[in-house]
């Protein structure tokens, strides 16, 4: 269903937090020889055109993968997905990953958010990722609620300098990796604000760029990042390119989970899975245990 936009002032929990995507690919083996070959998930389940992947020995998806033979690749200047965010553990996991880039000669970005270290890069379907590692909370320059983030080279010398060369090496992704983010691209930054924070009960964190947003739960640099960068004033992408099928908001308790399907106009289903769209027609599921996104 598409939601409502009125504004709300409901806060959600601190330990709302992004659950897993679900993207849409053009060849499903030749995703899967990037991402669980070449990132290092591991391949959770496959059939009927869609694989399920996670981290280490984890059973719980944090990529679903779904096959539309003939996709064209992701637009840049629509409205959908810019790019889904993994978190690893720790600094060290980010610097092994790194290297592990360079080594398999695969182009990427890089930038030091002084909150975390960041690398980008984009799938063979033209899908953004992000992989990156948090700095200590603590560190994090915060300003009446908003967080101070830079877009600073990273110091790969001091980064790699963690490893022991030779030794220390990638071999996939650990366990406690998840999505850490998912950044979105809009058509109209005050009305994907007013949904986001006015009706789901998101805080805003960061608008440290013009024309973006940055918006989250319990104080953290950011769940969702929205911008209109390439897309304002544009409509969603359709289904017949790559890109985002669907996010997860994970909700703490079943309690919290019915008051935002209710301000989104919906009864809470049975099953703990609400499906809704955003002003963009952008989906994402609703869910209050990791577990119930099936």
């Amino acid at each position: 269903m598409t939601a409502p936009q009125t504004a709300n002032s409901a806060i959600l929990p601190a330990a709302t937090a992004p659950g897993r995507v679900g993207i849409r690919v053009a060849d499903l083996d030749r995703s899967l020889g990037f991402y669980r070959d070449l990132m290092g998930f591991e391949l959770i389940d496959r059939g009927r055109g869609q694989a399920r992947l996670g981290a280490a020995a984890s059973h719980q998806p944090i990529i679903v993968l779904r096959e539309v033979p003939g996709l064209a690749r992701a637009p840049q200047s629509a409205a959908g997905l810019y790019h889904f965010a993994i978190l690893l553990p720790s600094r060290p996991d980010l610097a092994r990953f790194a290297r592990h880039l360079i080594d398999s000669r695969l182009p990427f970005g890089q930038s030091d958010h002084t909150v975390s270290e960041a690398l980008y890069f984009d799938d063979p379907d033209g899908n953004g990722i992000e992989v990156y590692a948090d700095r200590p909370r603590s560190t994090w320059p915060v300003d009446n609620g908003i967080v101070r983030m830079t877009g600073d080279p990273i110091d790969f010398e001091d980064l790699l300098g963690l490893l022991d060369d030779g030794q220390d090496r990638w071999s996939g992704m650990p366990d406690g990796t998840k999505i850490g983010h998912v950044h979105l691209r809009v058509s109209d930054l005050e009305r994907s604000k007013a949904f986001y924070v006015g009706t789901l009960g998101f805080d805003v964190t960061a608008d440290f760029v013009r024309g973006a947003l940055f918006v989250s739960a319990g104080g953290y640099h950011h769940h969702l990042g929205m911008n209109v960068w390439q897309s304002r004033g544009r409509p969603l992408a359709g289904e017949d390119v790559a890109g985002l099928d669907a996010y997860t908001i994970v909700l703490p308790d079943r309690e919290s989970w019915e008051a935002v399907v209710r301000r989104l106009g919906g009864s809470p289903p049975d099953n703990g899975n609400f499906g809704a769209k955003d002003p963009d027609g952008i989906s994402f599921h609703l869910v209050y245990d990791a577990d119930s996104t099936g």
